[in-house]
């Protein structure tokens, strides 16, 4: 691990990377208790396309790892919250700095304190990212109200929910729906047949969403639910 780095990480260049050529890239954040790797098999299909970034938690938990923790669900440690921010943002520049990264399309995917992170950093990185896969998560009233906020009339969001999660039921989802719709270019949010996890439709639409994304040109219009 690099020694001004918060994270230790896992990362995949495509291999047969040429000279002077930028990719796009993934920053993956998982959830509590899981692990950079779980995250990246989400996405190991677009390894050749991207590169990929799997950023592991610096605090322990269960299993796994977190980026901070809770007083409860839905109520972050703010300290904690905050200095994972701060230091999540100082590993995308390091990232950026260190990696054929193309700058124009650089992608957070998160599940759950993953999806939480990845809509904050959005709305504070602003034209830095250029989309975010935000899985069964939310953007916490903290964050709207008091971070200083970015512009992301550009960004591409994919808001997926579980229609049986027992964490974040579907009115997050819903809360999360309708302020992205205000604030962002393009919003497909997709409520799957699932509970607190991510699926193998999930991981698919993830992947072809994220391919679309980055290699076509796409309208700036929200969708509604599927």
């Amino acid at each position: 691990m690099h020694n001004d780095l918060a994270y230790e990480y896992d990362i995949h260049l495509p291999s047969g990377g040429e000279e002077g050529k930028k990719y796009p890239a993934v920053f993956a954040l998982h959830g509590i208790g899981y692990d950079e790797q779980y995250m990246l098999s989400l996405v190991k299909d677009l390894k050749e396309e991207f590169i990929l970034i799997g950023i592991r938690g610096d605090l322990p938990y269960e299993d796994g790892y977190a980026y901070y923790y809770l007083k409860e669900y839905g109520k972050p440690e703010r300290k904690m919250f905050d200095d994972s921010i701060g230091k999540l943002k100082h590993f995308i520049e390091y990232a950026l700095n260190q990696y054929p990264i193309d700058s124009d399309r650089v992608y957070l995917i998160g599940f759950s304190q993953g999806a939480i992170l990845s809509m904050s950093l959005a709305l504070i990185l602003g034209d830095k990212i250029k989309g975010i896969a935000a899985m069964n998560g939310y953007i916490p009233s903290f964050v709207k109200e008091e971070y200083p906020l970015q512009p992301i009339s550009h960004l591409s969001v994919f808001l997926t929910q579980g229609e049986s999660d027992h964490i974040f039921p579907l009115n997050i989802g819903q809360e999360n729906y309708e302020y992205l719709r205000q604030h962002a270019g393009a919003v497909k949010y997709t409520i799957y047949p699932a509970g607190h996890e991510i699926s193998q439709d999930h991981q698919r639409d993830i992947v072809s969403w994220l391919r679309h994304d980055a290699f076509h040109h796409n309208s700036n219009k929200a969708t509604n639910p599927a």
